[in-house]
């Protein structure tokens, strides 16, 4: 479309902005100086031709006119010089007779881009030098200037830096709010990605970590006991099955199609304590003998709070097989107040430093961090490693 561009601006995280309309940059230079001169010049022309003016001060004020309009050109690049040379062949105009000039329009346009350019000081100090310069050279020149016309020039100045000054805040702010804005979708997409990322890896650790430990068990005993290999094999395939399950119903709630969609809800259900009993009879299978400690009564906390304690529980025990060499590990689920304590016990040899900031770790607190609960890891009395989760038993508030 002629006359019309699109403007495509860049972000502040670096992705592109969507197309913007708009009208092409030079027309924002242009119109202040096509403004400036369809009125100064005409202004000039016919107050020189009104007032019987000689020729050479009408075609002084009209080139004084032209001048100061066409400087506005280097308003956008140059906008200090810019202003003082327009304050000052405005200055030297208001002598210039006749004594009725022409509206100098150029010099508010000026003032505006000075103060929307950070080159106040240079407005503020051209402007104020020429104006008090004009008006003690009117009382040496005995031109005789009403009081109402020095006080309505000084108001209009003044007018002029407020209109500036509450243009550059405007702008200013949108700017800070873009930015503001900018920042709040990175931090929404980080947490997005930190919350798949927990997700997925809750998932995939713990059926990733039992086949591991089954197909070891399954090449090592295949030849000297097939019967077993054969039933890690089955354990493997079962695994499996289960873990293709709960990676489609993660990413089936990563997508948000239950809300969409009822129908498509995920082929497994979100894990509650009631499954524990089964977690912890995977992991005795897989030669670690552990011991599950229930002690609410029948007691059952939100369902919200059930899933976030199961996996923690789920990925303390993970890491249990994995990286402690321990032999037994005890989970114990208790009521406390009004939290909810769960708390894995092992007899391994303890938690490494470097485990400490691992994915598995961090995903654990925060899980725990959204519960509103709290979790900590430290040793226990038989040397091993102690996990502990407080949740509330209402839920987050």
């Amino acid at each position: 479309m002629p006359g019309v561009v699109w403007e495509r601006s860049a972000r502040a995280d670096g992705a592109d902005a969507p197309p913007r309309f708009g009208p092409p940059s030079t027309v924002g230079l242009l119109v202040p100086v096509v403004i400036s001169f369809l009125i100064q010049v005409p202004a000039a022309i016919g107050i020189s031709f009104w007032m019987h003016s000689p020729r050479g001060w009408a075609a002084l004020s009209v080139t004084l006119a032209a001048a100061s309009a066409l400087c506005l050109l280097a308003a956008r690049r140059y906008p200090g010089p810019t202003v003082a040379v327009v304050a000052a062949l405005t200055a030297v105009d208001l002598f210039v007779p006749p004594d009725a000039g022409p509206p100098f329009v150029a010099l508010a346009f000026a003032i505006i881009a000075a103060c929307l350019r950070d080159a106040r000081l240079w407005a503020f100090v051209s402007v104020g030098v020429g104006w008090l310069a004009a008006v003690i050279g009117s009382g040496l020149l005995d031109t005789t200037w009403h009081p109402f016309r020095i006080a309505l020039t000084t108001f209009g100045l003044a007018l002029c830096f407020a209109i500036g000054e509450s243009i550059r805040a405007r702008l200013a702010h949108a700017a800070a709010r873009r930015d503001q804005l900018a920042e709040r979708r990175r931090t929404a997409e980080q947490d997005e990605r930190t919350r798949i990322a927990r997700e997925l890896h809750d998932v995939l650790a713990h059926s990733l970590s039992q086949i591991s430990v089954q197909s070891g068990v399954g090449l090592h005993l295949f030849d000297r006991e097939p019967e077993r290999a054969r039933e890690a094999l089955s354990s493997i395939r079962a695994l499996s099955a289960v873990g293709l399950d709960e990676v489609r119903g993660v990413l089936s709630f990563l997508r948000g199609d239950e809300a969409s969609n009822p129908q498509t809800a995920p082929l497994t259900p979100q894990p509650q304590l009631a499954d524990l009993a089964a977690l912890v009879r995977e992991r005795t299978a897989m030669g670690l003998t552990v011991t599950l400690r229930d002690m609410r009564e029948d007691a059952a906390p939100r369902s919200a709070v059930q899933t976030t304690a199961y996996r923690i529980v789920q990925e303390a025990l993970t890491n249990v097989v994995r990286h402690s060499a321990a032999t037994t590990a005890t989970v114990t689920v208790a009521r406390n107040g009004s939290d909810l304590v769960v708390e894995v016990e092992d007899d391994g040899m303890g938690i490494a430093p470097a485990d400490v900031e691992g994915a598995g770790l961090r995903g654990m607190r925060e899980r725990a961090d959204l519960a509103d609960g709290t979790l900590t890891v430290g040793t226990g009395p038989r040397g091993g490693t102690v996990v502990t989760a407080r949740l509330p038993w209402e839920g987050p508030r």
